[in-house]
Formats: C-alpha cells, structure tokens, sequence
C-alpha cells in the first residue's frame, strides 16, 4: 500500500476492524519512511450491475449518481452527511440485494423513493417531483396527499 503522504511503498497496518456496518475491514496503517498514518478500507469486489436506462441504454452502476440526488433532495434539511451516507448505504444494499446483474433505473428510482419516505418526508417530496417528473401542482399535491394518508 502506498502511502498518500510521501508515496513510499514501506507501509504496516497497526490496527484492523470491522467497519461500522461489517461490510468492510477497517485498517490503520503508518509509514515506514514518514511515519504518518492513514486509514483504508477493504472491501469485497462485486461484479459491477449494469443500470438499464430509459431507451434501453446501458450504463455501470454508481453509487454516486445516488448520493448527489439525495443529498440534492436534503438540502437545507436537518440531516447530516452521516444519515445522508447511512441512507445511501441501506439503499445500495437493497439494491444489490436483488442479485441481478441488470437493473433498471426505474427499479432504483422506487427504491430510493421507498427509503426516503421513512427518511424525511420534505426530501422525499423533492426527490419524487424530480424522479416522477411532476407536470403540474396537482401532481405535487397528489404525492402530498400520499404522505398525509399514511
């Protein structure tokens, strides 16, 4: 492992756990040569999903593009980075949960829904106006209407 100080290949782990949600190993490490520490995460390869979007246009999944349009959703909510990663991280298991090699985009669209209307009802709002391409007020209010029934 390189260290991201000096670039050096000399590098030791000083202390190794499991992540916070066990999904990964969490290890410490220090610099033979500058003996500053970092830590890196080890985490299992998947086979990367490929996400069918609209017009049958196949593209690899990222995790990423997920986080942006949430934290989009979130702004100037009462939600820290910390739920914000939490949230993307529950979102991206059920998605891999599903074992499927293609999944498409509408898939994770009701997903990433499903799991924001438990998350915050505001950002849920804001995601489903982007995500479901609200024409008019009375499609707003209809997905309103949705939130205040349950």
């Amino acid at each position: 492992m390189k260290c991201p100080f000096c670039g050096k290949e000399n590098t030791r782990v000083i202390d190794s756990r499991p992540a916070e949600d066990n999904s990964a190993i969490r290890r410490r490490r220090q610099c033979d040569k500058c003996e500053k520490r970092f830590t890196t995460y080890e985490k299992v390869e998947s086979i990367p999903i490929m996400v069918v979007k609209k017009g049958n246009v196949r593209e690899a999944y990222d995790r990423d593009k997920i986080a942006k349009g949430v934290l989009r959703s979130c702004h100037k909510r009462p939600v820290s980075r910390d739920e914000i990663s939490k949230l993307v991280d529950e979102i991206e298991t059920a998605i891999f949960n599903l074992e499927e090699k293609e999944i498409s985009s509408n898939t994770i669209g009701e997903i990433v829904m499903d799991k924001m209307k438990d998350f915050d009802s505001v950002a849920y709002v804001r995601f489903a106006s982007v995500y479901r391409e609200f024409k008019d007020v009375n499609t707003f209010m209809d997905e309103i209407k949705k939130i205040l029934d349950k």
